[in-house]
């Protein structure tokens, strides 16, 4: 779905102006870390033990408890004791290790049966680890389609007491990665202030726009689950992130916390599961799909701000 250029100006201003809003209300919002697809191979800036250690220290020095990285084990299929070594680390920093299938296959594309084994073969190995929490989250948050998959998939989860480690805030943080493996690869620097305030920025955006979705379909903010990526941009700046939402009115809470909303127990009778748990219970309302994402999901939207910002050739495009 394409949005305009326009739409991007229009929607930071919004965010911004909730920013305020919520850094003067008094009330603390809720919202926990989530990182998939751990542990990733190297970057442009760290390998990957380097980038555990970045990321620990990073939500250490902010006092973050309780995130949850969901691990695809695949990647410790090629990373070998280095990979499990980094899972232990991020366990014994008092973080949480999850399910996010060994494959990283799309339900969506994927008989239910296969779909479950390849789940259980990750499962297998990952139960075995130290701060193992039994949460699934679907690659891509795909949930499956059409609705006797989504509905096979659902009661698997069931079966085997896994719980869907949904999201609340969905984003293209991925995408922002690939812009910064593209700006390093043409030798620009991406650990700097102005690449810092294009990530702390377009997320922060994306945390408002789902908390007011989310405030006009509940009528209430609810413990948000904040979708990130074990990637470098995340090891530069996730403590600028935390330090930004607590100055926008955010509580930073572990995700086990966030997962005992009551949103949880709400499973939305919907194939419009792809923006997370948020935007489904709101399409299955009847909210149309182009009210469920913000700005700033769209690859040629995300680009043009990045270039607006200077951290992009423009001659690229």
């Amino acid at each position: 779905m394409k949005k305009a250029l326009l739409q991007v100006g229009i929607g930071l201003a919004f965010a911004l102006g909730c920013f305020a809003a919520g850094a003067d209300s008094g009330a603390r919002r809720q919202i926990a870390l989530s990182f998939d697809d751990a542990p990733r191979g190297d970057g442009p800036v760290f390998t990957g033990e380097a980038r555990t250690r970045e990321l620990v220290a990073a939500l250490d020095r902010t006092g973050v408890q309780g995130a949850m990285f969901f691990v695809t084990t695949q990647n410790l299929a090629r990373q070998g004791d280095a990979g499990y070594e980094r899972l232990r680390h991020y366990a014994a920093a008092g973080h949480r290790i999850a399910n996010h299938s060994h494959s990283h296959e799309s339900a969506n594309r994927t008989a239910a049966a296969d779909f479950l084994a390849d789940l259980d073969r990750a499962e297998q190995t990952l139960r075995e680890l130290p701060a193992f929490s039994a949460y699934f989250r679907f690659p891509f948050l795909h949930e499956g389609r059409p609705e006797s998959r989504r509905d096979a998939l659902r009661d698997g989860l069931t079966e085997r007491g896994l719980t869907n480690g949904y999201v609340t805030v969905d984003n293209y943080d991925w995408y922002m990665q690939a812009l910064a493996n593209e700006a390093a690869a043409a030798g620009v620097r991406i650990d700097t202030p102005a690449w810092r305030d294009a990530y702390v920025e377009t997320l922060l955006h994306a945390v408002e726009f789902y908390d007011a979705l989310a405030v006009r379909t509940l009528g209430r903010s609810p413990r948000h689950v904040l979708l990130l990526h074990e990637n470098d941009l995340a090891a530069l700046f996730v403590d600028d992130l935390v330090l930004a939402l607590r100055d926008a009115g955010w509580e930073i809470v572990p995700a086990e916390a966030a997962y005992a909303d009551p949103l949880n127990e709400h499973e939305p009778d919907t194939l419009f599961l792809n923006q997370g748990r948020v935007a489904a219970v709101a399409h299955a309302e009847g909210a149309s799909p182009r009210q469920l994402v913000s700005a700033f999901e769209d690859e040629e939207a995300l680009r043009a701000e990045f270039v607006r910002r200077g951290l992009l050739d423009v001659d690229h495009e």
